[in-house]
Order: structure tokens, then sequence, then C-alpha cells
């Protein structure tokens, strides 16, 4: 875009009440390409004369445009919106959006493949369809993948206080953006002048304890004599302390409300058991030797129905994991602009950004047993075959914050480039630029080493073998000191088998591009035409190298996913804006993208079609459709062949013992907990994933106070990329087998197919699969309502509100499978059908309050996600829907300096409506994809601005 802009007459209430009650800035706002500023125009005012609007570039379209609506519905959050209700960061920004109903894997999701990293879910899809941009260009991918298996971004390390609106446009938009833009694009745009400098601080804590945090950012603009060179200059840090499991009452000890009345039910911390007759006892001392354990909880515990039913164990277990990470971060942001002339003017961008995140994954998670070498081993002195299983506590660690796992980053995103007009007075403008991103993760893990810490046991506690069992001639013969096994270690002999690995994985994206626009390339009856071509080429590559340790399996129960791979790539996008009458305008744009890697070219174009008619001057009625793709990520094609160790549950093995998938608690550790390897590889052959995507909707403004907009979402994606979750793999398997589902289904003979099992019908191993062969349609509806007032003494009223309803969400994962109900069937989705959010704006003055209230639709309750039987099985039901309150006062002391006082979560509210329909072996029983223990936060927070021009 040129360094001028050419401004076009615009009186219509419509664009005025928008201008003014949606985008108050938007009318000054640099385009998304991060192109520098203009001169600055005030916001259109409620009352009085219309004024021209500049032309502007908002999300969702390349050329600039006068008017703030258009075919594309953008939802447009303000740095002013973050600050006055209350967030942290980008990600809870995101993720409070009334588009985010789809839960996702966050820091309490203890052992999952990216606990450092935060995302979201646009409408219940997959967050890799999501479209991430910082002011206009794509970010870095995070090098790990959600899930161990699907690339996405990680939007954690956005320095929040230097950003200056997030628009979110919701639907496919490959047309203009590319791949990934199935669900939406979110564009954050960061601040590209301010006047004079800007300090900032902020303090917080939970009310509950833990998560104590400080943020600091500074800001300052600054400009050389001639007014042709200006630059600005940004800093965040911060550091956040942990939340502890143990210091909130839901999640500190085993569920004390279980369903039927269920007793809690202990950690099994020290236990003997027999695949034959269960649990054996064998502690002289009755757990004595133990109770200093988990900070004195470890005692003499029981399960009826298990052999003779005695272990040593703990109610408080659950305590040690963390729900939020520790983290410390620092930002730093440069945007700079030179005027070479008065049509042509260089810039360049940087953003650097360095994150140490600390977690911890619990005490399920650390622990040593005789299963993983020895499967079983033969004790003469019992006639029976038995396995160990031996937790490690705090005591035995010199503390539990010594073992907790660290993940370091360092991203960047540098782009140069010249923009202008061809030619002086020219209507074409350009802009020329090359981008890098870079992003790399170490991911440091104190880890259990095979050998040694299979080598102290035996010598402590297992003794030498004394041959092969009698029975197989198969498993080893020791006749171990039991008294000794119930035993605490010491920190020294904990260490003496532990050593620390380090994975490192990184990606990298390249991107030249180019792009011409302009904005009046004739006339028509309703203006000018406005066209844009842009053409791009690049490179990205991934690679993930797991610590040497990890691939030789010297790690005891622990591998890691491996691979690497780079791909060339390159696109071309047009765009056409026509005016065709005052009161109908067509849009339409088309993009061609095509990748090629390990000899292969995977290519897709894709296209939209937009209408945006104005009956009358206040009411806008708007359409689009189109297609949109995402390409297979690096990873879906370059990952190896990777095997790793998990637990899961045999519901099949249970159920026939009489334990269905309700009571799986009370079934023998060998199936309820089973220790199993799997496997899982990527697949160079996947093609895209394809959709047909279309939207219609309404804006009415009749007023320059007041707006309402409805618009209707459909997607329709074929071709997806299926990787089975394995428990629901091993609820799948068990249901074939017991009859509940037809054997004869996709699904059952994949399952059978997937899960190995042994002659004596035990799980060998699992193999976890990608394949283009899944699709999904999503009907949705979003609402929002905007409305100021003037109160005259009594300040003004500023209302704001965001209504999303899922219609239908369906999901077929293979041919010939029946067609998932993800809105009504709990047993494969337990996100909401619908989310809202509103705001209450009061200014009075120097001050300024705001209630901001989030709200979740009803969801299902834990005992409704067991079986296929789904609200018919025994307990199941629907949990209410579910509001929490943030508020916040801001002062403004001076001209220069401003307080605010911020509280979220105001009422303090649990997630504790669902407590009985877990069992009383859970240590968290709500959901935590939809909800958190955190609680009542409090934040202080001042703001001083000075040097600023007079």
């Amino acid at each position: 875009m040129a360094v001028h802009r050419r401004s076009t007459p615009l009186r219509r209430p419509l664009a005025l009440a928008l201008a003014a009650l949606l985008l108050p800035a938007a009318a000054m706002a640099q385009d998304q390409n991060a192109q520098p500023p203009q001169d600055q125009q005030p916001a259109a005012k409620a009352e009085g004369k219309a004024k021209d609007l500049d032309k502007i570039v908002v999300t969702g379209s390349l050329i600039p445009q006068t008017q703030v609506e258009t075919f594309v519905p953008v939802t447009i959050i303000s740095a002013e919106d973050i600050q006055a209700r209350g967030f942290n960061n980008v990600a809870e920004v995101l993720q409070k959006s009334s588009f985010a109903t789809g839960g996702v894997q966050n820091n309490q999701s203890s052992a999952s493949f990216t606990q450092g990293a935060e995302t979201l879910s646009l409408f219940g899809l997959s967050p890799s369809y999501v479209k991430y941009l910082i002011d206009g260009r794509p970010m870095a991918n995070y090098p790990a993948l959600y899930n161990g298996t699907d690339v996405f971004n990680n939007i954690s390390g956005i320095p929040v206080d230097l950003v200056d609106r997030i628009e979110i446009l919701p639907g496919g938009q490959s047309s203009l953006y590319g791949s990934d833009a199935i669900a939406g694009v979110v564009n954050i745009i960061l601040k590209k002048n301010i006047d004079g400098a800007v300090l900032s601080g902020r303090i917080g804590g939970y009310d509950e304890g833990g998560g104590r945090s400080g943020r600091l950012s500074y800001a300052d603009s600054f400009t050389s004599k001639d007014g042709r060179w200006n630059t600005l200059l940004g800093v965040q840090a911060e550091k956040v302390d942990p939340v502890w499991a143990y210091q909130r009452d839901l999640t500190k000890q085993f569920n004390q409300n279980a369903y039927n009345g269920a007793a809690p039910l202990a950690s099994r911390d020290w236990l003997v058991y027999s695949p034959f007759t269960s649990y054996n006892f064998m502690d002289p001392n009755n757990c004595a030797n133990v109770k200093a354990g988990f900070g004195g909880t470890e005692d003499l515990q029981t399960r009826p129905g298990f052999g003779d039913t005695h272990y040593c164990g703990s109610f408080y277990t659950p305590g040690y994991r963390t729900l939020k990470n520790e983290k410390e971060s620092a930002q730093l942001y440069v945007h700079s602009t030179f005027d070479l002339n008065s049509d042509a003017q260089l810039y360049a961008d940087v953003l650097l950004n360095q994150e140490k995140v600390k977690y911890h994954i619990g005490s399920n998670y650390v622990w040593w047993g005789t299963s993983v070498k020895w499967g079983y081993y033969y004790d003469p002195n019992l006639d029976d075959f038995l396995n160990l299983q031996r937790a490690f506590t705090p005591e035995d660690m010199g503390g539990w914050k010594n073992t907790m796992d660290e993940n370091k980053s360092t991203s960047y995103a540098v782009t140069v480039g010249v923009n202008g007009t061809v030619g002086g007075n020219s209507n074409w403008d350009y802009d020329i630029s090359i981008s890098r991103t870079h992003y790399k993760l170490d991911e440091i893990s104190l880890a259990r080493l095979a050998d040694p810490i299979n080598d102290y046991f035996q010598q402590h506690v297992l003794g030498p073998q004394l041959g092969l069992d009698p029975y197989y001639d198969a498993y080893p013969v020791f006749t171990p000191d039991y008294a000794a096994f119930y035993t605490l270690m010491s920190p020294s002999d904990f260490y003496s088998f532990m050593g620390k690995t380090v994975s490192r994985s990184s990606t990298y994206d390249n991107l030249l591009r180019a792009q011409f626009t302009n904005g009046a390339l004739f006339s028509l009856p309703g203006g000018d035409a406005g066209v844009a071509i842009a053409v791009e080429a690049g490179t990205e590559g991934w690679s993930y190298n797991p610590d040497p340790l990890l691939l030789d399996g010297k790690i005891w129960g622990t591998t890691a996913v491996s691979g690497s791979g780079s791909r060339s790539r390159y696109a071309v996008t047009g765009e056409l804006r026509l005016p065709v009458w005052d009161k109908l305008t067509i849009a339409t744009s088309a993009r061609y993208d095509a990748f090629r890697a390990a000899g292969r070219t995977i290519d897709k174009p894709t296209y939209s079609l937009g209408l945006e008619y104005r009956p009358f001057e206040s009411l806008l009625l708007r359409g689009k459709y189109g297609t949109a793709f995402k390409a297979p990520t690096l990873a879906d094609q370059f990952q190896g062949v990777s095997g790793f160790y998990s637990f899961t549950t045999d519901y099949y093995n249970c159920a026939l013992l009489g334990y269905d998938a309700g009571n799986v608690d009370q079934c023998p550790a060998r199936y309820s907990n089973l220790n199993y390897f799997g496997q899982q590889s990527g697949n160079p052959d996947l093609k895209p994933i394809n959709a047909t995507v279309w939207s219609y909707g309404v804006v009415w403004a009749p007023t320059a106070k007041f707006s309402v907009s409805a618009d209707y979402y459909h997607w329709n994606i074929k071709d997806e990329v299926a990787l089975q979750n394995v428990d629901q793999l091993m609820r799948d398997e068990a249901n074939c087998r017991l009859g509940t589902l037809d054997i004869n289904s996709g699904t059952c003979q994949a399952a059978l197919s997937q899960i190995h099992r042994g002659a004596a019908g035990t799980v060998q191993s699992i193999d976890v699969k990608k394949v283009n062969i899944a699709s999904e349609s999503l009907n949705a509806v979003a609402l929002g309502v905007n409305y100021r007032q003037g109160l005259g003494a009594w300040g003004e009223l500023n209302l704001s509100g965001n209504w999303t309803r899922n219609l239908k969400h369906e999901f077929q994962q293979y041919p010939g499978d029946p067609t998932i109900d993800l809105l009504n069937d709990p047993y494969w989705s337990t996100d909401p059908k619908y989310k809202a959010s509103a705001s209450a704006g009061w200014n009075l003055g120097r001050w300024t309050t705001t209630v901001y209230a989030n709200y979740l639709g009803p969801t299902p309750n834990y005992r409704a996600t067991l079986t296929p039987a789904g609200y018919g099985y025994a307990g199941a039901g629907r949990l209410g829907s579910y509001t929490t309150l943030n508020a916040s006062v801001n002062f403004e002391v001076t001209q220069d300096l401003k307080l605010s006082l911020l509280v979220n979560n105001l009422a303090n509210r649990m997630p504790t409506m669902d407590v009985r329909s877990y069992p009383g072996n859970s240590g968290a029983p709500y959901n935590s994809s939809n909800f958190d223990v955190l609680g009542r936060a409090y934040y202080l927070e001042a703001k001083w601005s000075f040097g600023k021009s007079k």
C-alpha cells in the first residue's frame, strides 16, 4: 500500500454506527499486512455531521475500502477491551471468544504432548484449522505436535501489552490466506505508533493460592527531525508462578463425592499383584516404613475384591501436579519505517520471543515396576507370578519441584519490505516483502534411565535371578526382599538412576511476497472497483529430534516422536471488488497453492464469491460461498515410525470380569491401568483436507448508537486426516467384541486390526494411523449486539454481547460408519452447543468500570461420556450452563497515569457440579477441556504515559 491514502465520501448511518461502536480506531488503523500508519483521523462521532472515512484494510480482504462491515463478518477486540475485561494474555482473549466452543488440551492436561503451549478450537473444529497471523503474516508453527500428531500454533508468547487489536474472521478463508484457514483466521495486530512513551506494570495472584504473576512493559516511538524515519520499540517481560493441584480443594485428593456414594480410592503406590490372585500384601511392617511419603499421608489401604485387598497408598497423590504452568517470558518488538520519497517507503518488523515454562505431570507418571522389563516374575515361595509397582514420592526426590519438566523456546519473526505507489499519480499501490519466522523448542525432562533403575531394584529388592519359571520356562525367577521393597529411598539413591533428556525441535518459514492493489481500477455505478493481486514463494521446514536416549530405548517406559522434513511452496492470489450499484457490491477471490516435497507436488485451487446488499442505508445483507483446504503438514508427511509407552484401560477384559466402562476403577490394575506400547508414523501419500464453506447474515444499525448482527455459517469438510485416540480405540474394540457396535463396521474392523492381543488375550501393542478418510459437517449461527448510551452528567454506558450456537456438527471417521452427532452424542464430544460473552462498561469522568461475563452452555456429565449409550447410561446427564464474571475499575489519576484493579472470576466459581458423576479414583473430577479450578484472581495495574507531544 502506498504511503498516502485516498478517501471517498461515505455518509451512511450503517458505516458511521459501526465505525463508532465496533471499530473506533479502524478509520486510522494500519492494514493487515503491517503497513505503516497514516495521519490519524478521529473516529466518527455519534451525533452531528457525517464525515469521510479513510480507506482501511480489515482482515478478510486485501483491498482498502471505506466500509467497516463487508460481506465477511469480522469481530474486533481492541487493546482497551483486552485490558478492561481482565484478560492476561492473547490466549485468554481468544479462548473466551464466543466462537471458541471447542475444548482443547491446556496446562491442566497432564502428560499431554504440548502442555507448555496454548491454543483454541473455533466452533469445535480442530485447533489446526485456524490460520494465525501477526500483522497479516503467518505465525511460526509450534515445533511439538498437538496430541503427538498435529501441527498447530502456540499463542502464549505474544506480548499482550503491545497488541493494538485482534481481528477474528470466522469461516473458511483459503481463497485469500491459503492452507489452514478452514475454521477461520485470527489476525493479531501490534501497535504501530504511540504518542510518547508508555510504561506499564501489573501484579496479581489467585485467591485460592499459587499463580502469582508480574508483568512489565515499555514502549516508545522515535521520529527523525525531518519526519521520514519512524520507529516504535516495545518490550514486555512476565513471570508467573505455578498453581499446584494441592492448592485446590477439588484436586488435592481423590474424589470425596464419587458416583453412588462410593468411597474414594487411594493410589496404589506400593503394590504387589498377580494375574491370578490379584493383590498380594507382602509388607511385614504394614506400610510403617513408607508412612512419611506424600507429606505423611501414605498408609495401609484396601480395595475390596482384590486378592487380599491390601496395599500402601495415599489419598493425596493427585495434588502433586501443576494446574497452571510456571512461566518466564520476554518479548522485543520493533516496527520501523523510512520514507524514501512521497511514493515509496521502506519498513521492517521484528518480533522476538523467549519463554521458559515449567510444569509437573504428576505422580501417576513417576513410578517403577517389573512389568516393563520382565512382564512378570515367578516367586517359588508363593508359587505365583507377580509384578511389583512402586511410586516415587516427594520425599524420595528431596522435593517434588526438583523434577518439573522444562520447556525453553525462542522464536522470531522478521520482515523487511517496501511499499508505495507505482508511478506517482497511479492508482496502483504495491507492497513487496520478505519474511522469516523461526521457532526453536528444547524440552528438558528428568527421566528414569532404563538399565540403572532396573539394576537398582534388582540389587536392592529382587535379588539375583534364579533361572526361569517351571510352568512356561519364560519368566525370571526371583525371591524378593519384600520388606526392602516397602521403604522410602534417599534422594541420592533416587538420582542415581535418573538422567536429564533434552529433545530439540524447530520450525521455520521463509516467504517472499509481492502484492499490487488498485482501489480505483474503474468506475461503476456504485463506486470504484478494486483489485488486488499477490504472489508468494517460500520454503518451510520442521524437525523433531528427541534425545538419543529416548530413541535408543535407554529411558525406562518412555520413547518419543521423531521426524523432519522441508518443502517449497508458492501461491497466486487475486481479489476483485465490484460495487455494481450503490446498493449491491460483488466481491470475489481466487488462489492457487502448490507444495513440493520429496519429489511430489500437492496443489489446490480455492475460490470465494461474496455479496453485499444494502436495501437501505441502515441495513446490510451479506453472503459468501467458497472453498477452503489444509495441506498435509510436514509432520503428517515426515513423522518417522515412532514408538511410545502410555497407559490405557483394557475395557474388554474388564467387561469380561464384570466391570463395565463406568466401573473400571474396580477392575484389576493389569487391565484398568494397562501399560502399553504404541506406534505411529507419517504418511507421505496424504492428500489435502478439502472444505466447502458458505455464510450469510445481516447487520442492522438504525442509529450511530446501536447495531446488531446475525450470521449463519456452514462447513462441509472432506478427506480429513484421522488419528485415533487410544482410549476411544480401546472402548470401540471392547464394544465391538461385546456386540454393542456392529463388528462388521469400519470402526470395528479398524479397532480389531490395530489392537494386537496375544494368545492369552492381553494387549501386546497398539498401532495408531493417519489416513485421509474422515468427513465432517458443521452449521453454526453467531449473533452480536453493540449499544452506547450517553447518560448526561452520569457519564456514558457501553454494552456489547456475542452469542454463538452450533446447530449441527456431524463426523464420520470411516466410510460406512454411522454418522456421529457431535452435538448430542456425549460418547464422542463434550463441547457445549453454545457459548456467549457480554460486556457492560460505564465511563464517568476519570472513572471507567467494566463487567464482563463469559457463558458456557450445558455440557454432558462424566457418566454420559463412558459408553455409546450416552445419556441412556446409568447416572448420565447434562450439566447446567456455567457463567463466570470479570470486573475492572480504572481511574485516571492524571492525564498521564492510570491505575486499574481487576478481579477475574468474581464469584470464585468452581466446576463442582459434576463430582458425583466421577469415580472415587479420580483426582480431577471435572472436564478440564471446558473448565478450570483456578478460581478468583486479583490484579493491580499501573500505566504511565510520558513524553507526549504538546
